[in-house]
C-alpha cells in the first residue's frame, strides 16, 4: 500500500539527512520526498511517500518519532487530500510534429516552457497518474530528458496539519 506522510520538523541543518538515513538503515525505500518551509520559517514540512503494509508504516512512524526535530507525523493515506507533483519533459519537436505535441499539451493542461528548432520543454503538474499518462503520450516524440519533483499533499477542508 502507498502511504503519504506529512511530517512537520524543525527547520534545522541536517534534519533531512537524518530522516533519509532512518529510512535507508531500515531498508525502506522512499518513493517520493519533498521538503519546504511552511508559513512559519522555523518549521518545515516533509511530504514522504513510502510503499509498504501497515507494519512498515508503524515502524517508520516509531523511528521518525524518535528524532528530536520531528514535531508531528500525519499519515494522509486514508484522508481526502490534494496531491500534486510536477514534471518537465524535453521532447524532440521538429516543425512537422509541433502541432501534435501542442494538442497533447492542451489535453493534459500542461505548458510549453521553451522550444528550439528541434525540441520543446513541457511542464506538467498533477497526480502521479496524470504525470505518467502525459509521459506515455509523449513517448512517440522522443523524450530526451525527464525531471520530476516529489509529491506534495495537503488535507482538504479547513483542518490544518500545523495545529
Amino acid at each position: 500500500m502507498r502511504h503519504t506522510l506529512s511530517v512537520l520538523v524543525e527547520n534545522r541543518t541536517g534534519v533531512l539527512s537524518r530522516v533519509a538515513g532512518l529510512f535507508s538503515r531500515r531498508g525502506y525505500n522512499i518513493e517520493s520526498l519533498s521538503v519546504s518551509t511552511t508559513d512559519r520559517q522555523e518549521i518545515s514540512r516533509m511530504t514522504i511517500v513510502v510503499e509498504g503494509d501497515d507494519r512498515v508504516l508503524e515502524q517508520v512512524t516509531k523511528q521518525l518519532n524518535k528524532l528530536i526535530e520531528v514535531l508531528k507525523i500525519t499519515d494522509m493515506s486514508g484522508e481526502e487530500i490534494v496531491e500534486r507533483g510536477m514534471a518537465l519533459f524535453k521532447v524532440g519537436a521538429d516543425t512537422a510534429r509541433r502541432s501534435e505535441i501542442m494538442q497533447i499539451v492542451n489535453i493534459f493542461r500542461a505548458h510549453i516552457l521553451d522550444f528550439s528548432a528541434d525540441s520543446m520543454i513541457i511542464e506538467a503538474t498533477g497526480s502521479e497518474k496524470k504525470i505518467l499518462a502525459i509521459e506515455e503520450a509523449l513517448k512517440p516524440f522522443n523524450i530526451r530528458e525527464v525531471v520530476r519533483t516529489g509529491e506534495i499533499a495537503m488535507a482538504r477542508g479547513s483542518k490544518s496539519k500545523l495545529k
